[in-house]
């Protein structure tokens, strides 16, 4: 284990420890966050220690809380009793048993296991001007010190607490499946097809046109376009679509002839930072990342909350009518392809 995150709490008391803070959503399940947090008993005074991981969708800065009303909705949240210890204790997994060898004496292990129909860590791109944290879905392990787990009555010092943001996230399923096609027959026949079903972030994807042009119409123009759909689902869903990449081809394909074609484009977050509302992967601090990637769900977007994400491929063929207002009472024809964008999964890292 390369590399230890550990957080400790304004008095001292509480320190936590994790060994990563990436936790891979597989679709029919999700990594357990299992990590150590080391207590101090000698300030307790008879309260208990307590330590809980929640999945919340922000909609705005806590700097603009009002009247005591939170800018976050908790979409899931499991509490779990660290001191004293309860029953019989869990099994140590072997990232555990590594932890407690640095955190030495007063160390005690926890392990929470999350539900497979949560969103994964997703932030919506402020504006330039923006300021405070952005709005999106983020995960939250917060130890602290209480006399209770859970009462809203009960005062709770900063200096009594100590947290780490950790993300759930998913990277693209291992296949060599061939891509998607649509047919349009009216009043050409358009064919569009992706070069194959995943495609990972940074890389170009290929988009094959096949068009039959047996109308009284010329093409003038294709535009190919990658569309970025965020569902956000919390008491109602909402969904916006923003481009993030497109690209227009002067193709002129006279009545009564064909044309076949492969285009490539390729959307990057680099090309479209001064555009808000864009969601990108969560980030644990500011620096590099990419475009949200797509949300993978096995029971349907219908059970999950939060921030769900999608991505199409749209061919906008555009016709001219022809005579002196040709390019003014044109029509489109406009194929659509679903695209699944993601990040490829990393080799393992073996625990020393």
């Amino acid at each position: 284990m390369s590399k230890v995150f550990k957080k400790t709490s304004g008095h001292g008391d509480l320190t936590l420890y994790l060994g990563r803070r990436d936790f891979v959503d597989h679709v029919t399940s999700v990594d357990v966050v299992d990590g150590v947090l080391k207590v101090d008993p000698a300030n307790l005074n008879g309260r208990k220690v307590f330590i809980y991981l929640a999945c919340a969708f922000r909609y705005g800065s806590e700097d603009l809380d009002v009247m005591g009303m939170s800018c976050r909705k908790d979409i899931w949240v499991k509490r779990i009793q660290v001191f004293p210890v309860q029953g019989g204790g869990i099994p140590k997994t072997p990232m555990q048993e590594s932890l407690l060898k640095k955190a030495g004496e007063q160390a005690h292990h926890f392990a929470f296991e999350m539900p497979s129909n949560l969103p994964c860590s997703v932030a919506l791109q402020p504006a330039p001007s923006d300021s405070g944290k952005a709005c999106g879905v983020d995960f939250e392990l917060k130890a602290y010190i209480a006399k209770e787990a859970d009462n809203a009555d009960e005062v709770i010092e900063k200096k009594d607490t100590c947290r780490l943001m950790i993300r759930k996230i998913q990277f693209a399923p291992v296949n060599t499946n061939s891509g998607p096609t649509v047919e349009i027959t009216s009043p050409i026949q358009l064919t569009a097809s992706l070069g194959k079903e995943n495609y990972y972030h940074g890389d170009p994807i290929t988009v094959k046109v096949n068009i039959n042009n047996d109308s009284a119409k010329a093409v003038k123009k294709i535009k190919i376009s990658v569309e970025q759909n965020t569902a956000v689902v919390l008491y109602s869903s909402d969904n916006y679509v923003k481009a993030v990449c497109s690209e227009e081809f002067g193709e002129t394909i006279n009545a009564n002839s064909t044309f076949e074609k492969e285009f490539t484009l390729t959307p990057l977050l680099a090309n479209n930072t001064e555009k808000r509302g864009i969601a990108v992967d969560g980030r644990l601090k500011d620096g590099d990342t990419n475009l949200a990637s797509t949300t993978l769900c096995e029971t349907g977007e219908k059970e999950m909350q939060g921030i769900i994400i999608s991505y199409k491929v749209k061919v906008s063929v555009s016709l001219s009518s022809g005579g002196l207002l040709g390019s003014l009472t044109g029509s489109d024809v406009v194929a659509e392809l679903p695209l699944i964008l993601m990040s490829p999964k990393p080799a393992e890292v073996k625990l020393e």
